[in-house]
């Protein structure tokens, strides 16, 4: 890999139409986790202008059994989703949590898929689809992410905190972020580009229908104001390229700007394209779907690794089959930076976590309502708390350093 570059990654916020629809898939991971630990979902949302629509298929114990509806779960679905709409803060004439349509197509799993991947007698249960799954983590920052992705999403919950306060009334809830830094011997060293475009409340634009120079200035420097909070000192530079609203007005924005649809920020979601991605979502989806857990356990194997100080960086790929329990191959890539043989951890990591759907999803309790959560500002890089984002401890660290002596 080359020593000195420059590398972009990009953020999208809360009430990025796509991100409203993976936290409205999440909610209903939740909602029926929350009633049934073993129950499978696989929900799609779609958003547009006043419309959310729920697509999929389902099965639990007082959810959904024998094709019908438990009593109440329908009115708890929709009053779930309006809820979470509210909490993101649409409440907008073109996407409004109290007042839009509501559709909900959910229906039963297919008898076919539930008889080749759930657990029979003494037969571990089989993988939810075939796959390969992708962790990655290095040691560019303290959550062991890369920095382009780690500021990104800074940016991003900080005004979403402001804005919730009321520190930032003038934001809206739809916004993205990207940042460009430059590296030095492969270490991030400052940033040549910073570029935010957030919806605004009327006239906090330089340009356009309602423009108000003064306003817009208002926004400019608040936004300013985060990147200098949220960037390392001395990373921003009178070099720095800035770029705030660069369209313009920003109005109309959200559901009502753009449809969104569950599952199209794979790359926000995980590594900011600094890693593989195997092509599989995670909003939407129970832990059985190896395209959320397998990729779950990959993020905190190779972060225990770098944790452990075996590399500064590692990526580790897993595959599955369908309705076959064991992970097909376990592929290791230190990226020149290791200090133990890849072939190694290859053979070390699997002794040390069972990685069959139901061992990954036992060893980070994953059977719980705890996704939400995840579905904005990233799946990987936050703190563990609790029993949030487990795969994000790094409690394999000794274990793993004993393994390899």
């Amino acid at each position: 890999m080359r020593k000195s570059f420059l590398f972009t990654s990009e953020s999208v916020s809360e009430g990025h139409p796509d991100k409203v629809a993976d936290q409205i898939s999440d909610t209903i991971v939740d909602l029926f986790l929350a009633k049934d630990p073993e129950a499978r979902i696989a929900c799609e949302t779609l958003t547009t202008t006043q419309l959310v629509v729920l697509a999929g298929e389902i099965r639990g114990k007082g959810i959904y059994e024998n094709d019908q509806w438990a009593d109440g779960v329908l009115e708890e679905i929709e009053a779930a989703v309006r809820n979470t709409v509210k909490e993101i803060g649409y409440a907008q004439s073109g996407f409004h949590w109290e007042t839009f349509r509501f559709e909900n197509n959910l229906h039963g799993q297919s008898a076919h898929i539930a008889m080749g991947v759930d657990e029979s007698g003494n037969k571990d249960e089989g993988a939810g689809d075939q796959g390969i799954m992708f962790g990655y983590a290095t040691d560019e920052t303290p959550g062991l992410m890369p920095a382009t992705l780690y500021y990104s999403h800074k940016i991003l919950a900080r005004m979403a905190e402001d804005r919730h306060s009321g520190t930032a009334p003038f934001l809206e809830p739809d916004a993205k972020s990207q940042v460009t830094l430059s590296y030095e011997n492969e270490v991030p060293v400052g940033a040549t580009a910073l570029v935010v475009s957030t919806q605004h409340a009327p006239g906090y634009c330089e340009k356009g229908d309602n423009a108000d120079p003064a306003k817009y200035a208002v926004l400019r420097d608040y936004v300013m104001g985060v990147f200098k909070d949220v960037l390392p000192d001395g990373f921003i530079t009178d070099e720095t390229a800035i770029y705030i609203n660069p369209t313009g007005q920003f109005e109309i924005g959200g559901p009502d700007g753009d449809a969104g649809v569950t599952g199209r920020k794979i790359i926000v979601d995980t590594y900011g394209g600094a890693a593989p991605h195997g092509g599989g979502a995670f909003s939407g989806k129970d832990p059985t779907k190896v395209d959320r857990s397998a990729a779950y356990v990959a993020r905190y194997l190779a972060k225990n690794v770098v944790a452990a100080g075996l590399a500064r960086r590692c990526t580790i790929q897993l595959s599955y089959a369908i309705g076959i329990a064991e992970p097909l191959s376990v592929y290791v890539d230190t990226h020149g930076t290791g200090t133990v043989e890849e072939a190694k951890l290859e053979a070390v990591l699997p002794k040390l976590v069972r990685l069959t759907p139901k061992g990954i999803r036992e060893h980070l309790k994953l059977n719980a309502p705890i996704y939400k959560k995840t579905a904005a500002y990233g799946h990987f890089g936050r703190e563990p708390e609790g029993d949030m984002f487990t795969w994000e401890k790094t409690d394999l660290v000794d274990a793993l350093k004993a393994a390899v002596a």
